[in-house]
């Protein structure tokens, strides 16, 4: 694939564009303890060209968020007692999924017995395209029938431990091996699968494989993971197809990491340097 060429086709910006066009993304994120997580993913979607970003968090952490970035909507949920995103709040997800354009969930969601039945009930049930991850995974194990009765394509977005605990089996280091196991599970499921780690494999359903390029060790941080999953939920919200979004994400992701290892040095590297060298990866790709 040629990475600078999609970059091209699909982010160059009309004169005429406004909000509306460059895409309504809807996150779900976040919990008592995790509220970053929430940040992080809003921030990496906004950082990657999302016209307009709604963060779905519940409503007990709503005010640590609200507070910490004016740029994007924050829209506070029903909580669990233990400030976790509760059932009670399908419906409300449900109805504000149909004005939007693209769903991401699970960064900093919580391994609560109620919220993972909220996450698989409209993993199971929402017709947007969506990006899982994290918490989100976590919440398909057992359960893997779901993404096979899900209504739209899903891009999921394991680390090598999350996709073994999810899918079982072993992986190692072994880029073959890597390759052959995202495959497989990209066909099986009908899914995008992000495999993440050194040269983080994408694998579509219908057989494509893209291997990365980019990126460094010292993107082995906390929060990581969270921006990426708001990059390619907003590339999908910019016309990218769920396989594009997810190679470009990547690729994106590894260059903002490589640019600021370079200041930082790779030891010191946080997601927090990911998302503050995510302009100049962009314009690396498609200048102004």
């Amino acid at each position: 694939m040629d990475i600078k060429n999609l970059a091209q086709e699909k982010l160059r910006r009309p004169a005429t564009g406004h909000k509306g066009t460059f895409g309504r993304v809807f996150i779900l994120a976040g919990s008592r303890g995790m509220a970053g997580a929430a940040h992080l993913a809003g921030m990496g979607a906004l950082r990657s060209g999302a016209g307009l970003v709604t963060v779905g968090v519940p409503d007990a952490v709503y005010l640590i968020i609200a507070k910490r970035e004016s740029e994007l909507m924050i829209r506070p949920l029903p909580s669990t007692a233990k400030g976790t995103l509760s059932l009670k709040g399908l419906t409300e997800i449900k109805r504000f999924c149909f004005t939007q354009q693209v769903l991401a969930l699970g960064p900093g969601l919580s391994q609560h017995a109620t919220t993972q039945q909220l996450i698989r009930r409209i993993i199971q049930e929402t017709e947007l395209p969506v990006v899982i991850d994290a918490d989100g995974l976590n919440a398909l194990k057992g359960h893997l029938t779901i993404l096979k009765k899900g209504r739209a394509l899903a891009v999921l977005t394991p680390h090598p431990g999350e996709f073994t605990r999810v899918f079982g089996g072993k992986l190692d280091d072994s880029d073959i091996l890597r390759r052959k196991r995202a495959l497989e599970t990209a066909k099986e499921y009908s899914v995008v699968l992000v495999l993440k780690g050194h040269h983080t494999v994408v694998a579509s359903p219908e057989g494509k494989v893209y291997v990365n390029p980019t990126g460094n060790p010292g993107m082995a941080t906390a929060g990581a993971g969270d921006v990426l999953t708001g990059m390619i939920a907003a590339l999908v919200g910019q016309g990218c197809s769920p396989f594009e979004a997810a190679c470009l994400g990547v690729h994106v992701h590894g260059l903002a990491g490589d640019l600021a290892a370079k200041k930082t040095g790779q030891v010191s590297l946080t997601a927090g340097d990911i998302l503050f060298f995510l302009p100049e990866a962009f314009k690396s790709l498609v200048p102004s």
